[in-house]
């Protein structure tokens, strides 16, 4: 028993003696270990660069920018987002009159000059409606309404047109303005404009030209010589105001109707009137106000 405890004693002795060896070798493979790391990440700064001199904010940058060159960094300003508005309209119609005294001729006769006068008054419902009478008359003067072809016409090829005057107009249209304008003139100085249509009903008076029909002392065309018609009008115009009380208007009307010529035959008649005239308004954009 003496014999086998002896070897296992020296075993044991040896491998005490041996272990701290093993302990001295892992600690120099760990410091071999850690140099290399070290000198790896001196080998990754060496090609980056020095990543710890790099400045944390962008404006150190922009200031070493301006410093090394002289020269203002470029700025970057957000874009105008003014909103520019349309200013108030300091012109109204709504609840106003408005009397127009115009004058104008009939633009479609290839046979007659007709000349027409008359004055228009209406109201202004809003500023975009509103509805309005009208009077007009145009003159009989003879042979002197006479275009040059009427002329050829009777006294060189005795032939006789079929001519009627219109002498009297009379109609009620209601009115409507959807669209509305500034124009600025020179000094400061502001023009209101608006464009306008019209339609309404009435009544036209013709009197047929009976020197022109060669009917003179015809009592069949005597008895249809004067008549008066229902009349259907359309059309629009522009008006262009000055100031609160003053405006300009430029209007075109068709006149539709149907009319007897010389007792027996029915035709029916489109006269286009273009007419200018001054506006007046009434009362005052105060009065109204109130």
């Amino acid at each position: 028993m003496r014999l086998q405890f002896a070897p296992i004693c020296l075993a044991a002795a040896s491998l005490l003696l041996s272990t701290p060896v093993l302990a001295d070798e892992l600690e120099d493979q760990d410091a071999v270990v850690q140099e290399d790391e070290g000198s790896s990440d001196d080998e990754l700064d060496d090609i980056l660069g020095d990543t710890s001199s790099e400045k944390s904010t962008v404006k150190e940058e922009k200031d070493d920018l301006r410093a090394s060159t002289g020269t203002k960094a470029p700025s970057f300003e957000p874009p105008d987002r003014t909103i520019k508005m349309i200013q108030q309209k300091d012109f109204m119609k709504i609840g106003r009159f408005e009397a127009t005294p115009s004058v104008g001729f009939v633009t479609n006769d290839p046979f007659l000059n007709r000349y027409i006068a008359g004055v228009r008054l209406g109201y202004h419902l809003t500023e975009i409606f509103a509805v309005e009478g009208e009077l007009s008359y145009s003159p009989d003067l003879g042979e002197t309404d006479w275009k040059p072809l009427t002329t050829q016409l009777v006294n060189e090829n005795n032939v006789s047109p079929d001519i009627s005057k219109l002498t009297l107009v009379s109609n009620a249209t209601f009115q409507f303005s959807p669209i509305y304008g500034k124009v600025a003139l020179g000094g400061g100085n502001i023009i209101h404009f608006d464009i306008y249509g019209a339609f309404g009903m009435g009544i036209t008076q013709t009197r047929d030209d009976l020197r022109a029909l060669q009917a003179e002392g015809d009592p069949i065309a005597q008895a249809t010589e004067v008549q008066i018609q229902p009349t259907t009008n359309f059309g629009g115009g522009v008006r262009v105001v000055f100031n609160e009380t003053l405006a300009v208007r430029v209007d075109g009307r068709s006149l539709v109707y149907i009319e007897t010529v010389n007792s027996t035959t029915l035709e029916m008649k489109n006269n286009f009137v273009l007419s200018a005239g001054v506006g007046f308004f009434f009362p005052n954009m105060d009065k109204v106000n109130k």
